[in-house]
């Protein structure tokens, strides 16, 4: 049963979406509601991703496939309000910076962005765009559902599993707001739905997703000592961007 508070946290939190004003106070004041808020995470994913799939309908009506997939990241980025992609350009900076731990922190923490963010955001929305054009193209636009899910799924993985590196952070805490119970029902609505979708091959998709996923943040817990609100943001940019590549090659082998 959905909890309405937490799971409207979690959508003010993640998201541009409007909801109430008695939630737009600081999170340090909604206690137990914060915390349990990282539990619907994916469900807030999953309000993306119909909302892209929504856009992309529209998109392919106005729009050629190039300007639409355009379209589609515009509306992508403006839904979260650039959270995570603030979030991967702090840590290409910080993990490109080649530095030492603390000083790699520190730089991550600064709010200007270096060569290397700025860098690894253009790559990544190049690729995201690409991506998208071609699930356009081969109109599959329920398929847009599907990255959102997932990036936010592994978000709240890592929150419940690596440590947090900042005591203060804004993630203190939310370590407390999900459980592995809960971490393993979206895991078999996933499968599910995947099995359902594609069988076999949605089945692969969406395992190989989480465990390159799952890489990735072993990577950053060994250069970092733990993950950061930064690497969360980097993790939903990264699984996001992974899984529209796999659709895309799915696609292709399917032909």
């Amino acid at each position: 049963m959905i909890e309405v508070k937490p799971f409207l946290y979690a959508l003010s939190f993640l998201t541009r979406i409007p909801v109430p004003p008695a939630l737009t106070a600081s999170h340090t004041a909604a206690g137990e509601d914060w915390q349990k808020s990282v539990a619907y995470y994916p469900i807030v994913g999953a309000v993306i991703g119909l909302l892209l799939w929504g856009a992309a309908a529209m998109a392919d009506v106005l729009f050629s496939n190039l300007l639409a997939a355009v379209f589609l990241i515009v509306i992508w980025v403006f839904l979260t309000g650039g959270l995570h992609m603030d979030g991967w350009m702090d840590v290409a900076d910080g993990l490109g910076s080649n530095r030492s731990r603390d000083e790699m922190l520190r730089i991550m923490k600064d709010s200007r962005s270096g060569a290397m963010g700025v860098t690894a955001a253009i790559l990544l929305l190049l690729v995201k765009t690409a991506g998208v054009h071609d699930i356009l193209l081969a109109k599959h636009g329920a398929w847009l559902v599907l990255p959102p899910v997932l990036g936010r799924f592994v978000l709240s993985a890592a929150i419940r599993y690596w440590p947090y590196v900042s005591e203060n952070g804004i993630g203190s805490g939310l370590r407390n707001g999900i459980n592995s119970g809960h971490l393993l029902a979206y895991l078999l609505v996933l499968a599910a739905a995947a099995a359902w979708w594609k069988s076999a091959a949605g089945l692969a998709v969406v395992a190989l997703v989480l465990f390159i996923s799952w890489q990735f943040a072993v990577y950053l817990n060994r250069r970092l000592g733990g993950l950061t609100g930064d690497c969360y943001g980097a993790l939903v940019e990264w699984t996001e961007t992974v899984t529209l590549v796999l659709l895309v090659l799915l696609q292709a082998w399917g032909k």
